[in-house]
């Protein structure tokens, strides 16, 4: 390549502020759409005409979808290049989106959100995108405020589903993210550059069958277990089906010659620890996100709640979406000055203490307020690291499906928390169904002990100069054998988002 080459590439390039706009717009979008709907699906059960049971496949089904597609597309990312990949799935996105803002019918509304799930894969390439285009000093910021974005968009789909739905109607809590992601689309066509880190290859079938059926076998169990009973042949077997699948799954990646899920960065110390994380971190937060609304909405006359409606509920999270933000943008510099895990650690323990006032201390609203704003302190922190982790801790061409991994282990977390917070809080009820007050204090408490067990699991992750000798030795060898070298300095190259090997 000539000099005027080079210097034309380069320019070409340097536009990454505008890439990054259009990637917190696609972020935000899809964000939204996760949550968007939870206010609301006694409205949309309603207005379909069908039951309670079948209405909550509404969010089974969209979880289901992200689990399946996510590290799936991510991969595909990383093989064929980023850039194209995330257009395509902003246009399976914009097509489920607008199947859903039409939908006539209960089953039409599922298939939407099941379309709308492959939108999960947005996040794991939005990572390999920073990572690819960005300065290096650059990416841990963006990977925060990305992080960041997707967690507060969760918060504000919830804020903002009741004044949509009282000043227009539920069919627009889809119309509005769709024009968002047609512009996120479009633009992303134009602006942002293709892959220059790919790994060419191909999806093993057996694998991906293998994952989609453990992965269906455990949300549909942990979904459907409190409705059918825990005990039930239906929900033991579908659990023992999948551990067994997982087993299966396990093996046939470890020999797979093209894995879609690399076990051999799956066991990396710094990937497993911080998986784990996220798993717990799923519990806690799409549980609070789906039990607490419901809290403050029931009548005072109970002896607990705040008889609060759909708007005014949303209210009472707003603070924790507004702390998620900034906390989730600040979490950038201090990961600059004191490395992710500190802030990890920071916003784990920052997490348990709310949940402990959540269990113990849940009768006035300022104490809801101050519950609100320190989960966000917590959220945003934990949320924004553990995306830096998982992006220094893997080569660049893994990029895609290791962070789709992780998110994709927070939304398991997410059903299997709401699966056991359901069905701790509906153990008994009062007259007209209502929960009793013990059943929401012992599933806060559920939460608690979980955000305790998230933050002794933070401890044990790798430092930064560890995880560069972790990913050093583990690919050294493979790469060696196709006169490939691991750079000298391969703990500085990862931390700062730089290429890990040099080819002769």
């Amino acid at each position: 390549m000539s000099t005027t080459e080079a210097v034309e590439q380069v320019e070409e390039r340097a536009h990454y502020r505008v890439t990054f706009s259009v990637i917190l717009v696609a972020t935000m979008s899809y964000a939204m759409l996760q949550s968007l709907v939870l206010p609301v699906l006694p409205t949309i059960q309603t207005s379909l005409h069908t039951t309670q049971s079948t209405v909550t496949w509404v969010l089974t089904a969209y979880l289901l979808s992200a689990s399946v597609a996510t590290p799936i597309v991510g991969r595909l990312g990383d093989m064929i290049g980023k850039k194209k990949t995330l257009v395509a799935v902003l246009v399976v996105l914009a097509v489920g989106t607008l199947l859903a803002a039409i939908a006539s019918s209960i089953g039409i509304m599922i298939i939407a959100r099941v379309i709308q799930g492959a939108g999960g894969a947005v996040l794991p390439l939005a990572f390999g995108i920073i990572r690819d285009e960005f300065p290096p000093e650059r990416v841990a910021s963006a990977v925060s405020t990305t992080a960041a974005l997707l967690a507060v968009g969760g918060g504000l789909g919830i804020v903002l589903a009741g004044p949509i739905v009282d000043a227009l109607d539920y069919h627009f809590l889809f119309w509005i993210p769709l024009v968002f992601i047609v512009i996120a689309a479009v633009a992303a066509h134009f602006v942002i550059p293709e892959s220059r880190d790919t790994s060419p290859g191909r999806i093993s079938l057996l694998p991906a069958a293998l994952m989609t059926g453990w992965l269906v076998a455990l949300l549909v169990a942990v979904s459907e277990g409190s409705e059918w009973g825990w005990l039930s042949g239906r929900t033991v077997g579908l659990l023992v089906l999948a551990v067994v699948l997982i087993v299966v799954w396990v093996v046939s990646e470890v020999r797979a010659t093209q894995p879609l899920v690399d076990m051999k960065m799956m066991r990396l110390p710094a990937v497993w620890t911080t998986n784990l994380v996220a798993l717990l971190f799923g519990v806690g937060m799409y549980s609070v996100m789906a039990f607490l609304p419901e809290f403050l909405q029931t009548p005072s006359s109970n002896g607990y709640g705040f008889g609060a409606s759909i708007t005014s509920s949303g209210i009472y999270l707003l603070p924790m979406t507004v702390t998620m933000f900034f906390f989730g943008l600040w979490s950038g510099r201090l990961t600059a000055q004191f490395g992710s895990k500190f802030v990890l650690l920071v916003g784990s323990a920052v997490t348990v203490a709310p949940l402990g006032i959540l269990t113990f201390a849940h009768h006035q609203e300022w104490v809801i307020y101050v519950v609100s704003g320190l989960l966000g302190i917590g959220l945003g922190f934990a949320f924004a690291a553990m995306s830096n982790i998982i992006v220094e801790s893997v080569p660049p061409s893994q990029t895609g499906v290791a962070s789709g991994m992780n998110a994709n282990i927070r939304t398991i977390g997410g059903s299997i928390g709401a699966a056991v917070m359901g069905s701790i809080v509906t153990s008994g009820t009062a007259a007209g169904g209502i929960p009793h007050e013990a059943g929401y204090t012992h599933g806060f408490l559920f939460l608690f002990v979980g955000a305790a067990i998230a933050t002794a699991a933070a401890v044990i992750i790798p430092t930064a100069h560890k995880r560069g000798r972790d990913a050093d030795a583990d690919v050294q060898h493979a790469l060696e054998a196709d006169g490939v070298h691991i750079v000298r300095n391969a703990e500085a190259a990862m931390v700062a988002g730089a290429p890990l090997v040099e080819v002769e």
